[in-house]
């Protein structure tokens, strides 16, 4: 299974289509673009059905909201869900204002999600309906550790339940969660949360590898996980060697994205079931 799910993003260029911010925007189309798929950043209310249309999988990401992208992301998601392509939310920094978390539940009702990917205090912002973040970071509190890791999985797959869509919950762990079942990634560096938008090149990654592998969210969303945080702990081995900082960082980040073959992605990748 494993095997056939990285195969398949690297023999079916899924195409993804990307509402996503414009702070990240370059980042993630040439992320996707790494991981084996084909980016398309449309965000024109005009197109966004057409563009969908041809596309394997959607990725809405709410980093910079106005009016106009709003409708466009709910016209882009209603046709993605006609035509059986899997949809990912990224509610970035959803609990920081009023407006984001309306729009982040609007979205929700009026489109049925694949996955949603988020830090701790954006997914039990979701969870609990209500709640607060330190800007697009998760809360001191809410950091994910072995201690809470019980309650954090819980937490995912109950909402998971709630939604109908894969949980993923990023941080120092990983949570990839359905309503029965939790998968555990141990991958990844924490120098990744000193660059802006590695979550949402994540949230990318994982709408190329969902886009090739329909019939199978969870693992599909588990094995994109572990490449990115793979590809992160390599970077900082030549971030070491190179004597290099953060924007270095981004740069051998990317590299071991698209370096990544099956064979070190398998030996590397600390993924448990729960």
């Amino acid at each position: 299974m494993f095997k056939e799910i990285y195969e398949n993003v690297q023999h079916t260029t899924p195409l993804v289509h990307s509402i996503t911010n414009y702070v990240t925007v370059n980042d993630c189309a040439n992320i996707v673009l790494a991981a084996g798929g084909s980016p398309i950043m449309a965000d024109g209310i005009e197109e966004v059905a057409e563009i969908n249309s041809i596309c394997d999988a959607l990725v809405i990401n709410i980093g910079t909201l106005n009016e106009r992208v709003i409708e466009s992301m709910i016209k882009a998601g209603k046709k993605a869900n006609e035509i059986g392509n899997p949809v990912i939310l990224d509610p970035v920094a959803v609990g920081a204002s009023q407006f984001r978390n309306e729009v982040t539940f609007k979205l929700l009702k009026e489109i049925q999600f694949s996955v949603i990917r988020g830090n701790a205090s954006e997914i039990k912002t979701i969870y609990e309906g209500s709640g607060t973040t330190s800007g697009v970071d998760a809360n001191e509190e809410d950091k994910v550790e072995e201690k809470s890791l019980d309650n954090m999985i819980t937490l995912c797959k109950n909402l998971s339940k709630e939604t109908g869509a894969i949980i993923v919950l990023t941080g120092a762990i990983d949570i990839v969660a359905s309503e029965k079942n939790a998968n555990i990634i141990y991958n990844g560096h924490s120098l990744m949360s000193k660059v802006t938008g590695t979550g949402c090149m994540l949230t990318n990654v994982i709408g190329t590898y969902c886009g090739a592998n329909k019939n199978n969210i969870l693992d599909s969303t588990s094995i994109a996980v572990a490449h990115m945080g793979l590809a992160g702990e390599v970077a900082f081995k030549k971030l070491q060697k190179a004597d290099g900082g953060t924007s270095s960082y981004r740069m051998f980040l990317i590299d071991e994205i698209s370096k990544m073959n099956y064979k070190k992605l398998k030996e590397g990748a600390n993924i448990e079931n729960r």
